[in-house]
């Protein structure tokens, strides 16, 4: 991202009226950091909540999970659900729900190639560098750039996990992870700094939040497991969410969904918040949260590039909330 280690803050307005909460949430700064890619959604819901101030340092999932196990936020956010031995460094407790979805699209940059369609093998070899020339893809010609996350990166969790559910040459060489070894390419820092790698290399491939493909980046349609050709927006999206089912702790997912509009690499994002030990902070921690899950917010979704939470899922993330207590 442009703003990795800037602080962004994000002002509401105090609701009028609203007795003595309103106060009291005007004095709490309410500070989170994480994932890259869900913060241009976060950017602008938090900005639009009232009555209370979001400080989102946008790190990436890993030193998102990190500063939230070590206490120093009020709450963490990741793409890729906390795992149980961190979790279990959390004494105070862990409320984890998720907030939005999203798709993580194969962007590239290549003037002589208007659109790019991808069977899973295809795009599995090219990120095992088995794939190095648009020739072989016949979409324009000339040596492809490969460009990757070179942070810890819930994206990156995401993306790998599919390209794994894809290919067991994948899964064997490679595995997925926040943080791999990748076989080729150049890496970027944020969903921001990889979007600036393939807008900046004429010829260059990559992976990032739908929300960064803009500009001369454009989004390849990916084959998915009923072998549709489907691109990374709402529809497809919205059809590969519906195929996650939730567990006790609120993460789910799935790498390789089911259904003929189903855009293969679609992913929740999680906030992670304190069970217990917020004080003075609890309504201001709500508030925030609740907003983030409010029509008003879930209704910018789209437009900024994501999947809105409806249904089960957005109800059992809402429930979580009234969790987050003294």
């Amino acid at each position: 991202m442009t703003f990795p280690k800037k602080a962004l803050i994000f002002t509401g307005i105090s609701l009028a009226g609203a007795g003595l909460i309103a106060p009291v949430l005007a004095q709490s700064i309410v500070n989170g950091a994480g994932a890259t890619f869900p913060a241009p959604f976060y950017q602008r819901a938090f900005a639009e909540a009232k009555g209370v101030k979001v400080n989102y340092q946008s790190v990436g999932s890993g030193a998102g999970v990190r500063q939230f196990v070590a206490g120093t936020v009020d709450f963490g956010a990741t793409d890729e659900p906390i795992k149980a031995a961190e979790a279990a460094k959390v004494s105070r407790g862990v409320i984890q729900f998720p907030a939005v979805g999203g798709t993580i699209a194969i962007a590239f940059n290549k003037a002589d190639c208007a659109s790019l369609k991808l069977t899973q093998k295809q795009a599995v070899d090219i990120f095992l560098g088995n794939i190095k020339t648009w020739d072989q893809l016949k979409c324009g010609k000339g040596p492809i750039t490969v460009a990757h996350r070179s942070d810890g990166s819930g994206t990156t969790f995401a993306f790998t996990n599919s390209l794994s559910a894809f290919s067991p040459e994948w899964k064997s060489k490679v595995g997925e992870g926040k943080s791999v070894k990748w076989p080729v390419g150049v890496g970027g820092k944020g969903n921001e700094g990889v979007a600036g790698v393939i807008s900046n290399t004429p010829g260059s491939i990559g992976y990032l939040n739908q929300a960064f493909v803009k500009g001369k980046i454009k989004a390849a349609a990916l084959q998915n497991k009923a072998g549709k050709f489907v691109m990374p927006n709402l529809k497809g999206g919205a059809a590969a969410l519906n195929n996650i089912k939730l567990d006790a702790n609120l993460a789910g997912e799935d790498p390789n969904p089911a259904g003929a509009d189903s855009y293969p690499i679609s992913t929740l994002t999680w906030i992670l918040a304190y069970q217990k030990g917020n004080g003075a902070k609890v309504p201001a921690i709500q508030a925030a949260m609740n907003h983030l899950l409010s029509p008003a917010a879930q209704n910018l979704a789209d437009d900024l590039g994501y999947v809105p939470l409806k249904g089960g899922i957005l109800k059992q993330a809402q429930a979580a909330v009234k969790k987050i207590g003294k």
